[in-house]
């Protein structure tokens, strides 16, 4: 075996490992929307709708990785899981970047819109705070054959992670297609 064969690490250091990196990634990104500033020069528009973009290429593999294992494909679904896995990675350093050099988008939108598009944000940030360490012990079920504990928790992850790919991409419609103000 590899050094890094998930295999090696006990699940008592994974969940170690797990808490860790979560935390530290949700701290970050608290700092950086609520503590940040980005620059003051002018807002790059196509940074939100590439994450869009990220989120709907991870929800559509997800619902082939799904639609794989119930199947009995387990090696696809592997690899669609996987994907997804790399996509969202790539949506979580692109919407890093772009808080970091833009700042934080205001929602421009009165009425009675305002109150929905802060019940789906609420909901969006508060359970990808809660699917990230899920969609990682998922990962490390599976890479490590514990199938059972895979399944168990997957069915439950997997419904999280598509609400965070889907929302996210209502809110970014929400924030930067949809003209609210006229």
């Amino acid at each position: 075996m590899s050094s890094t064969d998930p295999a090696q690490i006990s699940p008592r250091l994974f969940a170690l490992i797990n808490a860790g990196l979560c935390s530290a990634a949700v701290g970050f990104l608290v700092w950086l929307i609520y503590f940040h500033e980005g620059s003051s020069g002018p807002t790059d528009s196509n940074l939100p709708a590439f994450n869009a973009l990220l989120n709907s290429i991870s929800a559509g593999l997800l619902l082939a990785g799904l639609r794989a294992i119930k199947k009995g494909k387990r090696a696809l679904h592997k690899q669609l899981m996987l994907s997804a896995l790399v996509f969202s990675g790539l949506f979580l350093v692109n919407y890093i970047y772009y808080h970091y050099s833009q700042g934080d988008t205001l929602f421009q939108g009165q009425g009675a819109v305002r109150p929905i598009y802060f019940a789906l944000l609420i909901s969006h940030v508060v359970l990808s705070i809660v699917v990230l360490p899920m969609i990682l012990t998922s990962v490390y079920f599976a890479l490590t054959e514990r199938f059972a504990s895979h399944k168990r928790l997957s069915r439950w992850t997997w419904a999280g992670w598509m609400y965070v790919s889907v929302t996210g991409v209502l809110v970014y419609l929400m924030l930067h297609v949809v003209d609210w103000t006229g």
